[in-house]
């Protein structure tokens, strides 16, 4: 993947090339994300307005033709996201704005994409009366998502791919020019209690309005979900685990829905008590402890 980045930062219509092709595909089109969000960091905002233009072309295309928003919808998200964090010098900011892109997502998608909503949600209505029908014999009632709730989740989707294909053009952007930055810089992200509190009370008060409105209360938990990552890593590093521990709990993620409330329960409590400097204590307090153990 450096190999890639290097080859796009080498020359205006390299990027260009690589940004235009993969935005023409559902498969890649986070590809052209991300290799748009990388012009925007490096060469700053009328760069990378010029290749997002020019990306929004085939992406356009494919909306047309597929019906499917997906790759100018994850272009446009990303693009707003490197804006702000060039300009701001703030990837925690940036992660914060992406709620703000989920929920445009969705509230566009509500105004314009009323065909793709009710066929998408004619699928999952499908989908579901094929599950109760497996299922008759032990009384399983499934709950078919509603419009509204569809483009929730479609908002939600598009906020999370855009963070991460921001983070990979910040990825890049560090491994070419400044190694090891990023993984630092992503370590230490935080939020003040303020901005934690919001954006959990406000999460609450979408879910508490009814299921039709939790997908969109996700959209305010991204970010939070962001900084238990950012927690886990920063674990990672002041305790020594490798790799396979990392891993390990992405999985755990991706996999139990209790691992996805802890995750956020840590960040949130982290607003308050400031894991990382209690963690570097520890581990400085450790270290004094093994050199005056040590033999002359």
């Amino acid at each position: 993947m450096k190999g890639l980045a290097n080859f796009v930062m080498s020359g205006r219509y390299r990027a260009l090339l690589v940004a235009m092709a993969s935005s023409g595909s559902l498969l890649f089109c986070w590809i052209g994300a991300a290799v748009t969000a990388l012009v925007t960091l490096r060469r700053g905002p009328a760069q990378g307005a010029w290749v997002f233009m020019w990306a929004s072309l085939p992406a356009l295309v494919v909306t047309r033709m597929s019906g499917d928003t997906t790759p100018l919808a994850l272009l446009a998200g990303t693009f707003v996201l490197a804006v702000i964090l060039r300009l701001s010098v703030s990837l925690a900011l940036a992660v914060l704005a992406s709620a703000l892109v989920g929920i445009i997502t969705g509230l566009l998608t509500l105004a314009f994409g009323g065909v793709m909503l009710e066929q998408l949600a004619a699928v999952f209505a499908d989908f579901v009366r094929a599950l109760q029908e497996a299922n008759s014999a032990d009384g399983v009632t499934l709950l078919v998502p509603g419009v509204t709730q569809l483009a929730g989740m479609i908002g939600a989707a598009n906020a999370a791919l855009s963070v991460l294909c921001l983070m990979l053009a910040r990825y890049w952007q560090a491994a070419l020019y400044n190694p090891g930055g990023f993984a630092s810089e992503f370590r230490e992200l935080r939020y003040p209690v303020g901005v934690m509190a919001s954006l959990v009370v406000g999460a609450l008060a979408l879910a508490s309005m009814g299921l039709v409105y939790r997908s969109w209360s996700v959209n305010l938990l991204i970010p939070v979900s962001v900084i238990g990552f950012a927690l886990l890593h920063a674990w990672a590093a002041v305790k020594g685990r490798g790799s396979v521990w990392l891993t390990a709990m992405y999985a755990a993620w991706l996999l139990f829905d209790a691992a996805k409330l802890m995750l956020v329960g840590l960040a949130v409590v982290d607003a308050w008590v400031d894991f990382r400097r209690r963690w570097r204590g520890i581990d400085s307090d450790d270290r004094d402890d093994d050199m005056s153990g040590r033999d002359d």
